[in-house]
């Protein structure tokens, strides 16, 4: 199974790593956190060196259809948030599936 990552983590990480107090080292994942939701609603890119761009794409009405009925249904268009993973993390991640799998 696999683990999530998640803010208590990171804080902890913080915590442990830098040597900020527990609750300085939270509020410093909840300030980063807080400025890249900031930064995609207004509609930037946020670029994180060596980890990836997180952006916003905005999609255009479509017709897609029930998998179930195979009745159509339109599609609202609406913006939705993706993510590209830098070519530095791209072949972290494609390394260690190699390590694993040998």
């Amino acid at each position: 199974m696999t683990k999530t990552l998640t803010r208590a983590d990171l804080s902890e990480a913080v915590y442990q790593r830098v040597g900020l107090s527990r609750s300085e080292s939270s509020g410093l994942v909840e300030t980063v956190i807080e400025e890249i939701c900031r930064a995609a609603v207004d509609g930037q890119n946020v670029k994180l060196s060596s980890f990836g761009t997180f952006a916003v794409r905005s999609k255009n009405e479509r017709v897609g259809r029930n998998p179930k009925t195979g009745e159509e249904v339109p599609i609202t268009p609406r913006r939705v948030m993706v993510f590209k993973p830098s070519n530095i993390m791209k072949k972290l991640v494609l390394d260690e599936h190699r390590k694993r799998s040998a």
